[in-house]
């Protein structure tokens, strides 16, 4: 299964092929085509393409298929002991998108698979090398001293 995640209106969405996705309202028409550069990840499998922090040459191709609004959120604010109601709701403009198809540049060279790292050292040794002696505070000054420098400030 081939999916991506996209960034639409300062919020990201996963796009899977033949299936539709609400984003934030885009200014375009009912049937007509749209291509979104803005993929953060395409995924096919076990193969993972991760962008830094988009990625070159990707697109996702797709239908607009509706122009509606999402469900109404009621808005309540309230201040007791003070008589302050006040009750408001909002709905949100969306645009519905049927994803067509996620086109990315080298989805199959990002199966590179590593190679098991080789077993370390316990790390007791290293942990008692980085353990240090406390400092000795500095000592304070004697007395005599502190008596010679009130006498110059006179």
């Amino acid at each position: 299964m081939r999916y991506a995640i996209i960034e639409s209106g300062g919020k990201q969405y996963r796009a899977v092929e033949g299936e539709t996705v609400e984003v934030d309202r885009l200014e375009l028409e009912v049937g007509k085509k749209v291509e979104l550069k803005g993929v953060l990840l395409v995924a096919d499998g076990e193969n993972v393409l991760v962008g830094a922090p988009l990625i070159s040459g990707a697109s996702i191709s797709a239908t607009v298929v509706a122009q509606d609004k999402g469900p109404k959120i009621t808005v309540f604010k309230y201040k007791p002991k003070i008589r302050y109601r006040v009750k408001t709701g909002h709905r949100q403009q969306i645009t519905r998108l049927q994803i067509d198809s996620i086109e990315a540049k080298g989805i199959a060279k990002a199966a590179a698979k590593e190679a098991p790292k080789a077993e370390t050292k316990s790390a007791a040794p290293k942990a008692a090398a980085r353990r240090t002696k406390p400092k000795a505070s500095a000592a304070k000054k004697p007395a005599a001293s502190r008596a010679k420098a009130k006498t110059k400030k006179k």
